[in-house]
């Protein structure tokens, strides 16, 4: 987490606040004065007025007959009743994105708009002008603000003024004060100011580029604000302005290293270069600024180590060079000289060392003025020691994301100024210390994601008055406190997952009435979840009750965000929501009922994202009512008894995640499906019929993983699969597939090349993609690694012709089962070039020749079966090959290790003897015989009812299959 008082600079400027003393002077002293306005500037005034747009008429008391200096925003000089400053700034600052419509509203309505009257040139002695925040959109600055001669401040920030910037500005000799920050110039030619008196100079986020402007005001310019532009490189203009105190260059583009030029400002105080893509050391120029109170250099591309020369920057307040990763090594001793430091984020780095060694440079010095530190994620080791407990002033510490261990010291109860802890995802173990409860400063306290154990009391919060945030998931602590046990605190987030908090509901949660966010999953509670629970008065934005075992149902959640209750024992229909709920998360329940009622209530839907509802009991059909669920990427309604088809309108919302396997679902897949941006489609284990699509690969280049395993999917498999680019897992198995195996299967690039694929599939916030997929011979659910599996599974369809040897060109390919059809000719010589091959199943074929030699190749080879071929020849030798029992090989004429069967020409001949001499006179006589009545038995008996009486054929059929299925799962489960 970022210091958020260093994202603005430490030295403020006072001119505009200075400028407002002679105006609140001039107001009180008007209160006793008769003296009127000048009659000529009042008329100038409401000429102005005339011409502006005011939605909410903020101008109302710019009326004719009334004194203009007790108008709104109008200040008088005392002494002569001039107009000398006009303050219009809007009264409402811009709403936070989750603000209301309303009070987005009642925002724009604040802000003048329209056009300028050049009427406020006969304002002689106007010297103050304040225009910002305002929407002047259609209109470019007036060139006449040039000629508007005694002006020293001119703020026109924010006010959504377009076109150029005028070069008349550059006549304002007077002018001390310029802002023009917040106003995207489009149109830009060289603007020069050349500004005798300008001390202060705003030009943040006008878009503006190193051609576009320049400053000659090197003797009086001490402010220089060019942040949020576009600026690459540095432009040199300012170098030349020797007088700089604050120099703001941060979010532009600049590119390489950090000039030397810096080094010559012997004034400057306040120095920010961050968010661009500066990519060298840290120069010693830098470290020689020793006026330097303010440096961030966040966000850029900084590398190599912290020079000692740092201990230099004796003035330093705030250091921040957080968020550039690639700074390493330890810091050195010389931090200890920072005497003044109050602020250091070193945050985002590489940074390594023993946290124990740097708070001790740090105590030296600066145990007085220390009061934000933050060093979370780098690779910080040691221990924190009782050392910690001497920063009284310290009031931010964050070592989140490191590799420290040990216990928390005690000596954590002396920070008395502490408001925020957060040494999460460390290694830290022991106990909770009890001294947590004397921090009455403390509001948020995460230490999420250690090692710490054992039991939690009711002092360990006692004086936590002011806690607003405790995160405290994945630890192993125990808290039961008394049932009747109040809080001090009113937290809004709590997150307490993976603690033991049951058997009971806690109690303790019925008194916050301001929680927001709510984890206290896998915390071993049971029971009904109780009614006060859902009645709560605040809404929560995130719940997280998952793999508890909660029983009951549940009529409706009040929950605005996320809601996650997986893994519980609910029963019931499915609860009404939120309408603007978007991810709902019910897995591994026992839900019931039909979806009707979820999905096409309008009121509800409009915001979803996420809908898990998979492995429930959810029944009937899905219904047909999709269309204003147009937010939902992500649909599992796997293992449920959901019947019928798929509805069309599913294929009228932008899905990236369709699960519907493990139900009773039929008929033909929509067209409709191709307009989505399907990622996953997982329709496995259901009774869909037809053939597979050909459009499956037309619009669907993002899909990885296809499953349309255990169906009646006939026909070819469609060419345009081998579109697929980034397809990593396909599973046609058990179907009735026919044709021969695509030799475009060599495309498939994400099987045939290597890329950096993450262990993980990301396809949300918090949420990470999961598959439950066939391999090695049995089923199994991958998640933290299903990005790194690469399968095809053609296995047990009517698949005819060879094994296309361009299918060894998928060397990324982890696992490929063909068993099972009615493949032929020889096993590929090439196959040996899939060298990362976990698994090869080619079993139950009609496969001919030699195993090729290129299979002694496969050295990460776990599960290998080609049983039951035409397969002849020696077993090449290899540690993999010989590691497999008997069984991977039966069924063949093969021979060698691991068979006990010898490749000798003696044993071969022997072999053929004995099968061509047996006493023919007798056996042969019989064979004839028995040939005979088999097959008049056989037909008769069986073969004739099965052809003529067709519920009979198909009984049949699914009998020999599920028999099947059941032999080979036992043979492949022996194997293993």
């Amino acid at each position: 987490m970022a210091i958020a008082t260093m994202t603005t600079p430490l030295p403020i400027s006072f001119f505009p606040f200075l400028l407002l003393i002679p105006a609140i002077c001039s107001t009180i002293c008007h209160a006793n004065s008769n003296l009127l306005c000048i009659q000529s500037e009042r008329e100038a005034l409401l000429k102005f007025k005339n011409d502006l747009i005011d939605p909410s008429n903020r101008l109302s008391s710019w009326v004719e007959g009334r004194d203009c200096c007790e108008w709104i925003g109008v200040f008088c000089q005392n002494s002569t009743g001039h107009v000398h400053q006009l303050h219009l700034a809007s009264l409402l600052s811009a709403p936070d994105f989750n603000a209301t419509p309303a009070e987005w509203e009642a925002y724009y309505n604040s802000l003048l708009g329209g056009k300028i009257n050049p009427s406020l040139l006969e304002l002689k002695h106007l010297s103050s002008l304040d225009l910002s925040n305002n929407n002047f959109s259609s209109i470019q600055i007036p060139k006449f603000f040039g000629l508007l001669e005694s002006l020293t401040y001119l703020n026109l920030s924010r006010a959504r003024f377009q076109g150029a910037i005028p070069h008349s500005l550059g006549n304002l000799s007077k002018l001390q004060y310029l802002d023009l920050g917040g106003n995207y110039f489009d149109y830009l030619e060289q603007v020069t100011f050349k500004l005798p008196s300008l001390l202060e100079l705003h030009l943040s986020g006008c878009g503006l580029h190193p051609s576009s402007i320049s400053v000659n005001s090197s003797k009086s310019l001490v402010i220089l604000d060019l942040s949020w532009n576009r600026f690459s490189p540095v432009p040199k203009w300012i170098f030349s302005l020797h007088g700089l105190v604050s120099i703001d260059l941060r979010y532009n583009d600049l590119e390489g290293p950090i000039p030397d030029y810096f080094g010559n400002f012997s004034f400057l105080e306040v120095l920010d270069l961050s968010g661009n893509s500066l990519d060298s050391s840290i120069p010693n120029s830098l470290y020689s600024l020793n006026r330097l109170q303010f440096l961030s250099l966040m966000g850029n591309q900084l590398q190599g180590t912290i020079s000692s020369a740092i201990g230099n920057l004796s003035s330093i307040t705030h250091l921040d060079l957080s968020y550039n990763y690639m700074l390493e090594g330890r810091l050195p001793t010389s931090l200890e000289y920072l005497c003044k430091l109050k602020e250091m984020d070193l945050s985002y780095n590489k940074i390594e060392g023993g946290i124990s060694e740097i708070l001790q440079s740090l105590s030296r010095y600066c145990l007085g003025s220390l009061e934000s530190l933050d060093m979370s994620n780098n690779q910080l080791s040691g221990h924190l020691t009782d050392q910690l407990g001497q920063f009284k002033n310290l009031s931010y510490l964050s070592l989140a994301q490191n590799k420290i261990s040990g216990p928390i010291p005690s000596s954590i109860g002396e920070l008395s100024s502490l408001k925020f802890f957060d040494v999460s995802e460390n290694q830290l173990n022991g106990t909770f210390p009890l001294s947590f409860g004397q921090l009455e400063s403390l509001e948020t306290l995460n230490f999420r994601n250690n090692l710490l154990e054992g039991v939690v009391l009711e002092t360990h919060f006692s004086n936590l008055t002011r806690l607003t945030t405790l995160t405290a998931s994945h630890n192993r602590l125990r808290f039961e406190p008394n049932s009747s046990w109040i809080p001090p605190f009113q937290c809004e987030t709590i997150e307490l997952g993976h603690w033991h908090l049951g058997p009971k509901f806690p109690q303790w949660l019925k008194f916050q009435k301001k929680l927001f966010v709510l984890d206290i999953s896998n915390a071993g509670i049971s029971g009904v979840m109780p009614t006060w629970f859902l009645n709560l008065p605040t809404q929560f934005e995130y719940l997280n009750l998952s793999f508890n075992q909660l029983t009951g149902g549940i009529s409706y959640l009040n929950v605005k965000d996320i809601v996650d209750l997986r893994s519980n024992q609910f029963r019931g229909p499915l609860p009404r929501v939120f309408r603007n709920l978007q991810h709902l998360i019910l897995s591994n329940n026992s839900f019931s009922g039909s979806l009707f009622e979820l999905v096409c209530n309008s009121s509800s839907g409009e915001l979803m994202e996420v809908l898990y509802i998979d492995k429930n009991l959810i029944s009937g059909e899905i219904p047909d009512c999709w269309n204003h669920w147009q937010d939902l990427g992500l649909l599992d309604l796997g293992s449920n008894n959901l019947t019928g088809k798929i509805p069309p309108s599913l294929g009228h919302i932008n899905l990236t995640v369709l699960n519907l396997r493990n139900n009773s679902m039929f008929g033909e897949l929509p067209s409709t499906l191709q307009n989505s941006s399907l990622i996953m489609l997982d329709l496995s284990e259901n009774h869909f019929n037809g053939s597979v699509p050909a459009w499956i690969g037309d619009n669907s280049s993002l899909l990885r993983i296809i499953s349309l395993r255990s169906n009646n999917f006939d026909g070819h498999i469609p060419h345009k699969i081998c579109d697929l680019l980034n397809l990593l897992i396909l599973d046609l198995a058990h179907n009735n597939i026919s044709g021969t195996i695509p030799k475009c299967f060599r495309k498939l690039y994400s099987m045939a090349n290597r890329n950096n694929r993450e262990n993980y599939m990301y396809v949300s916030e918090g949420l990470y993609l999961s598959a439950l997929l066939v391999l090695k011979g049995r089923q199994d659910e991958y998640g933290a690694t299903l990005g790194l599996v690469t399968s095809i599974d053609l296995s047990t369809n009517s698949l005819t012709g060879e094994i296309p040897k361009e299918i060894a060109r998928l060397v990324e390919l982890r696992s490929l089962n063909l068993s099972g059809n009615l493949l032929t000719g020889n096993i590929p010589d090439n196959i040996g070039n899939m060298k990362l091959m976990e698994s090869l199943d080619l079993s139950m074929n009609q496969l001919n020749g030699e195993i090729p030699l290129s299979l002694s190749n496969l050295n990460f080879l776990n599960h290998f079966n080609v049983s039951y071929n035409n397969l002849t020849g020696q077993i090449p030798t290899s540690t993999q090959l010989q590691s497999f029992e008997n069984f991977s090989y039966i069924g063949n004429h093969l021979c060698g290790p691991p068979l006990t069967k010898n490749c000798s020409t003696k044993d071969f001949s022997t072999d053929s003897e004995n099968h061509g001499s047996s006493g023919e006179e007798n056996k042969v006589n019989w064979l004839y015989v028995s040939i005979v009545l088999g097959f008049v038995m056989g037909f008769w008996g069986v073969v004739a009812p099965l052809f003529f009486i067709r519920p009979w054929r198909h009984a049949y059929y699914r009998k020999l299959d599920h028999i099947y299925a059941k032999l080979y799962v036992f043979w492949a489960t022996m194997d293993i």
